[in-house]
C-alpha cells in the first residue's frame, strides 16, 4: 500500500513539474530556434519595458507593419529582450537595442531575417522601428526615435508602434558613449554579438538595461 502511495505521489509530481516548466522550456527552445517563434500578433498590443530608469509602455499596431509586429511580438513572448542593454543611445537621434546578452542566442538569430514591410507611418518622436541594414535585413534590433526622424521613412524604416507611456524615461537613458564603433566611442556591435553582456558590462557599465519586456494583458 505504501509503495502504491509513493508511486502515485511521484506520478503526480511529474505531471505538476511538466505543467509548470513547459512554458519556460518552450521559450528557451524558441530562443535558440527562430523557426519556432512565428505566432501571428494581435491587431494591437502593448509591451511593458521594465528598465533601470523606470517603466516604458509601447503600443504596437500590426497594420502599420505586419511582419515587424509579428516578429517583435514573438521576441517579447520568448524573453529575447530580457536583461539586455540599450547599447546605442545617441542624444537627439534615437536609442537602439535588441541584441541578446547571450552570444549563443545572437548566433541563432543573426541570419533570421524577415522581409520588409511598406512604410506607412512616419518615424516621429517616440516611434518604435526595426533597424535595417538594407533590403529584407530586419532581425531583432529596434530603436525608439528621440526626435522626428522622417528622413528615415524613404530609407525603408517602417515603424511598428510608439511609446504611449514613459517617454520621459526613454529620454533619460544614458547617452554618454555616443555612436558605436568604429564610427564612435560606443559599443562595437560585432563584439556584442559574440561576447554579449559580458563585453558591455565590462567596457560600458553606464548603459541602461532593459530588465524585462512583457506583453501587457
Amino acid at each position: 500500500m505504501r509503495a502504491l502511495l509513493v508511486s502515485c505521489l511521484l506520478a503526480l509530481l511529474a505531471v505538476v513539474t511538466a505543467t509548470v516548466t513547459f512554458p519556460a522550456l518552450a521559450a528557451e527552445s524558441a530562443l535558440l530556434s527562430p523557426s519556432k517563434a512565428t505566432e501571428t500578433a494581435p491587431p494591437i498590443y502593448k509591451v511593458r519595458f521594465q528598465t533601470t530608469k523606470g517603466d516604458v509602455v509601447v503600443e504596437v499596431h500590426r497594420d502599420w507593419a505586419p511582419r515587424g509586429a509579428d516578429r517583435f511580438y514573438n521576441l517579447v513572448r520568448i524573453g529575447f529582450y530580457d536583461d539586455i542593454r540599450f547599447f546605442r543611445a545617441i542624444q537627439g537621434f534615437m536609442v537602439q537595442f535588441g541584441l541578446n546578452g547571450a552570444p549563443e542566442v545572437n548566433a541563432k538569430w543573426r541570419e533570421a531575417r524577415i522581409p520588409d514591410d511598406p512604410v506607412v507611418q512616419s518615424n516621429k518622436r517616440g516611434r518604435l522601428t526595426f533597424a535595417t541594414s538594407g533590403k529584407d535585413s530586419r532581425t531583432t534590433q529596434v530603436f525608439i526615435s528621440y526626435r522626428d526622424n522622417a528622413r528615415l521613412d524613404g530609407q525603408g524604416f517602417a515603424p511598428i508602434g510608439e511609446v504611449v507611456q514613459g517617454m520621459e524615461i526613454v529620454d533619460a537613458f544614458y547617452t554618454g558613449y555616443g555612436e558605436g564603433a568604429p564610427g564612435g566611442a560606443g559599443p562595437n556591435q560585432g563584439k556584442i554579438q559574440t561576447q554579449g553582456n559580458a563585453y558591455l558590462d565590462r567596457d560600458f557599465p553606464k548603459l541602461d538595461r532593459l530588465v524585462k519586456a512583457t506583453i501587457v494583458p
